[in-house]
């Protein structure tokens, strides 16, 4: 596996995919329009983030490929890919508790801040995608 070559792309299940961390450079492609939202995306190997209408939904540092990426009022679900353990900041509802679930363990529950951010941590060896889910309670 590897980073997304067009940075990001609709996937033929409806979702989305994005991210490139083998990027030497950063690289960015915006208005990118997926269900009548505009997306932005940068990435390279030091980050890889995402804007959905200039609001912030995905950073990872390192960066990362993000595949089938899904968000919903009630969380997200996604497929992280990187070549080093990654530290990821989910944009999500503020204050509110989430059950976290990576590579299809659950691994606890969790309260974003008053931005909405959640921060996890997520063990990713070269070339493996590794499930992540977020779910509202």
């Amino acid at each position: 596996m590897s980073g997304i070559r067009e940075l990001i792309r609709r996937e033929e299940d409806g979702t989305i995919s994005f991210g490139a961390y083998e990027l030497a450079e950063k690289s960015k492609k915006s208005d990118f329009e997926y269900e009548g939202d505009l997306y932005k995306v940068k990435t390279f190997a030091d980050i890889t983030k995402l804007e959905r209408n200039g609001m912030f939904v995905y950073e990872s540092v390192p960066g990362t490929a993000v595949h089938h990426f899904h968000s919903t009022e009630n969380g997200v679900s996604f497929e992280v890919e990187g070549d080093k353990d990654v530290q990821l900041i989910l944009g999500l509802e503020e204050d509110a508790e989430y059950k976290i679930y990576i590579n299809d363990t659950n691994v606890g529950k969790m309260t974003t801040n008053m931005g909405g951010k959640l921060v996890l941590s997520v063990e990713v060896a070269a070339a493996d995608l590794v499930p992540v889910k977020v779910v509202k309670l």
